[in-house]
């Protein structure tokens, strides 16, 4: 169960079809933050060995995504490049508390909730692209996806309760509906 407050709006699926190729290439970028996000709370949290390998496994998968993503882009004649991100981690982040140890907590959950949004709109791109390749891809990956929601629900559960964690995840899943209700200037994955 992902958790989402509000679904993706209607329309996301039909820009994102028009726009395969910066999504793609977004897609990359996203891989690639979701690792170097994991290996960040790696360092900020090096005195908890508890969570050392749960996020270094995670990680590790992030980045195979990534080199996957970016070998779909090479077999299409595109080049992975820089590209302004969506807006929405910025805004979604701007929830987390900065006292310890509300602020593991919170980032916890707001990665459980990226991870949540991404297999959403996977799962949306798997069930409309005619793509087949990139259907399957989609596919694919939303068992990732999800399991990277539940591990980060569940680390965030070896701080407080269970229910605390839950309660929380409800506020927080009321800003992520807020900040995903406002697309950006350009289609994103998360925008």
């Amino acid at each position: 169960m992902l958790r989402l407050a509000e679904a993706t709006r209607e329309s996301w699926v039909g820009e994102a079809m028009e726009r395969m190729d910066l999504v793609l290439l977004d897609h990359a970028h996203c891989e690639k933050k979701a690792a170097s996000t994991a290996l960040n709370l790696i360092f900020r949290y090096q005195y908890r060995p508890e969570l050392m390998v749960p996020l270094s496994s995670l990680a590790r998968e992030e980045l195979r995504h990534f080199e996957m993503v970016v070998q779909l882009l090479e077999r299409r004649g595109l080049q992975f490049q820089k590209l302004k991100p969506s807006t929405y981690g910025g805004d979604l982040y701007k929830i987390i508390r900065m006292d310890e140890p509300n602020r593991f907590v919170d980032t916890m959950i707001c990665c459980a909730f990226i991870e949540a949004r991404s297999c959403e709109r996977m799962k949306l791109l798997s069930e409309s692209l005619e793509d087949a390749e990139l259907a399957q891809m989609y596919a694919g990956l939303l068992a990732s996806e999800a399991r990277h929601h539940q591990a980060y629900l569940d680390l965030a559960a070896m701080q407080i309760s269970e229910d605390e964690v839950y309660a929380r995840v409800a506020e927080i899943g009321v800003h992520e509906a807020a900040v995903i209700a406002k697309p950006g200037d350009e289609i994103r994955l998360h925008s």
